[in-house]
This record gives structure tokens, C-alpha cells and sequence, in this order.
């Protein structure tokens, strides 16, 4: 192992980079959505990468013109998420995307601290169903931030877990507020989706089939992204 190799850390977004949780996501609010008297649309849905439980009912609310104090807000966000659970219980570790568990096995063979920087607060359950707990030297997900992405808060946290210094990190993300996130701790990123869709990712995969070890290590020894 080289001196890069041996510095570098990676920190994976969970929803989108190494699972795809985002059709339970929609299954649920769409359901939520309808409960109340309206619809809810795969655009829409696209606008809640990366975003909080709380902050998406507010944006879906909005949506449907649908006002509902502060309770009543708790109360809906608890049922979309027991809905949501329920699925996502249901996950296999065939449900892992492509690319992902080789990568996994990869970095962890070459001794590489690797982390989980995810806005889930299901995340130990999703891990655990698609049987890749046991790669993570450190998980930070919604239960230990009070702030979300864009935010850098939990890639800040993630880093100060690994002991590793920002530069050394490469954040994997497939939501735009998650590649700000990562920007603004002083972090590389790899973009994974469509380069459009994520401006400043310094660089953009398919999924984490497209990528190696050496080519990221070559790119942490590149100049940071100023946000």
C-alpha cells in the first residue's frame, strides 16, 4: 500500500451510492401524499435527494397545499416512516447497486477506513438487511446530526471518527445537496448519477462499478474543490 493509498478515507452516502432505498421512499410518500387527498410524482420525488424526513413532508405539504400543525406534522412524518420501515425490512442483499459490495471488499482489503455519511435514520437497519455492516469503521447517519446536508456536519463527524484529515477524504454521493456537503468540508467527491445533475462532483460514475482504487487515489492527490 502506498502513502496515499494508506492516508485516503471514503465516506459513502447510503441511499442512491451503495443501496437503492429511493423507490421505498417514494412508495411511502406517495402513499402519505395520496392519504391526504393528492398525488405525488417521481419529479417530485427527484427534488428530495438528499433531504431530511422533516424538511420532505414540508416540501410535499407545499406541493399539495395542504396545511397541519406542528403535531400533525410529527404524527405524518412517524407514519411515513413506520410505512417506510416496513418495506425496507423486507430489502435482501441483492438489493445492494452494482459495484458496491466489490468496492466495499476492496477498500477493506487494502486497509482503507471507510465510513457511512447518511441522512437516513434507518440506516443501521438497511445495512444490516443488505449485509454490509461489517465494512464500516464508523457510521453517521440522522440519528448523530442536528443539521443535514448541505451541511457538512455529518462528513465532518465522519472524518473526526476515522481519524482522517478532510483532504484525505472522498465522499460518494449521488444528491446535489450531498456533493455541496462534501465540497464545503473540504473533501473530494465522486458524483454517482448523471454529471448534469451534480455540478462540482469532481468526478461522475454510472455506479460504483466505474471506479478503482487507483483512481482514487489518484484523485485525492488532486486540488480541492473551494466551495
Amino acid at each position: 500500500m502506498n502513502n496515499t493509498t494508506k492516508q485516503m478515507a471514503c465516506i459513502f452516502d447510503l441511499d442512491g451510492v451503495l443501496v437503492d432505498t429511493a423507490v421505498y421512499h417514494y412508495q411511502a410518500w406517495k402513499q402519505l401524499a395520496n392519504s391526504l387527498g393528492f398525488d405525488f410524482t417521481h419529479l417530485q420525488n427527484e427534488q428530495l435527494k438528499g433531504v431530511n424526513r422533516m424538511r420532505s413532508l414540508d416540501m410535499i405539504l407545499n406541493w399539495g397545499g395542504v396545511e397541519v400543525t406542528e403535531t400533525e406534522k410529527e404524527e405524518l412524518a412517524s407514519l411515513k416512516n413506520s410505512w417506510y420501515v416496513a418495506m425496507i425490512s423486507k430489502m435482501t442483499t441483492e438489493e445492494v447497486l452494482p459495484g458496491s459490495l466489490a468496492l466495499l471488499q476492496d477498500l477493506k482489503a487494502q486497509g482503507i477506513k471507510i465510513a457511512l455519511g447518511s441522512a437516513s435514520k434507518n440506516s443501521s437497519l438497511i445495512l444490516e438487511r443488505t449485509g454490509l455492516t461489517h465494512f464500516f469503521d464508523a457510521i453517521v447517519d440522522g440519528n448523530a446530526v442536528t443539521t443535514s446536508k448541505p451541511d457538512p456536519e455529518v462528513f465532518l463527524k465522519a472524518a473526526e471518527l476515522l481519524g482522517a484529515a478532510n483532504k484525505d477524504c472522498i465522499v460518494f454521493e449521488d444528491a446535489l445537496a450531498g456533493v455541496q456537503a462534501a465540497i464545503a468540508a473540504g473533501m473530494h467527491v465522486v458524483g454517482i448519477g448523471e454529471p448534469e445533475n451534480l455540478p462540482g462532483a469532481k468526478l461522475v460514475i454510472k455506479d460504483l462499478s466505474e471506479i478503482t482504487i487507483t483512481e482514487l487515489s489518484d484523485l485525492k492527490n488532486q486540488e480541492i474543490e473551494k466551495g
